[in-house]
């Protein structure tokens, strides 16, 4: 990421103003950029976790009607996942601080809880506390598993299908991103030195700012509108 941004404000300093000094109060852009990348990295893997989360308590339904107790169920489940998805996956690496939390005896309510805190996912943290609800009263937890599985994998069906919906756009998007600078390498390729008299002057400096803010507003703005669209899933 970190080299992601420096090439982005390499960019920026050599197309809007043909000075490595530029790069300097650039840097505050690729520092935001960073932030960024780093946010949609975080969102990714939230997604992903929330759909392996989705066949892990699918496999420890299974282990409850095979007769495991609950505890049991969620170390079997463990072990599935780490077939299913190997032991670099997101799912396995919370199944195993799960696993070796019950041998200290936190109790699973509670680790199933730090897990939905953790993640920042909204349908973890609602498996959670209906689990710790059940838990508590008694519930029949192969039914409630059950009916978390069904509701789980409704959402991650819903979401996928409107990120799929969504890819489109947002390569649209990116299309529209790089398409000034592709102008910008056209025109200087076929008229050199049109673009001079806005480098190295003031006027040309203020100028290209201006055209800078408007393409970052724009850049923020159809972001914004796609990422908003995106947490709703």
């Amino acid at each position: 990421m970190i080299s992601k941004s420096v090439v982005c404000v390499a960019v920026l300093a050599f197309f809007f103003y043909r000075s490595i000094i530029a790069a300097i109060p650039l840097s505050f852009i690729g520092y935001l950029y960073y932030k960024k990348q780093a946010s949609e990295i975080a969102g990714r893997d939230r997604r992903k976790l929330e759909s392996q989360f989705g066949e892990a308590i699918h496999s420890v339904r299974n282990a409850l009607k095979a007769g495991y107790s609950v505890e049991n169920a969620f170390i079997q489940s463990g072990r599935d996942m780490e077939r299913q998805f190997g032991e670099d996956s997101f799912i396995y690496e919370e199944m195993e601080i799960i696993r070796k939390g019950l041998i200290i005896n936190i109790t699973l309510e509670e680790m199933l809880s730090d897990l939905g805190r953790r993640s920042g996912s909204e349908a973890i943290e609602d498996f959670a506390g209906v689990f710790a609800i059940a838990k508590r009263f008694g519930g029949n937890m192969s039914e409630v598993i059950s009916s978390s599985v069904s509701s789980i994998s409704l959402q991650i069906e819903a979401r996928d299908e409107m990120s799929a919906a969504l890819s489109g756009r947002r390569m649209e998007q990116n299309i529209m991103k790089i398409m000034p600078f592709g102008i910008l390498i056209y025109v200087g390729i076929s008229s050199p030195g049109y673009f001079d008299p806005l480098y190295g002057n003031l006027t040309g400096i203020a100028v290209m700012t201006v055209l800078l803010t408007i393409y970052l507003a724009a850049y923020h703005i159809g972001d914004r509108i796609l990422d908003k669209l995106e947490e709703e899933l």
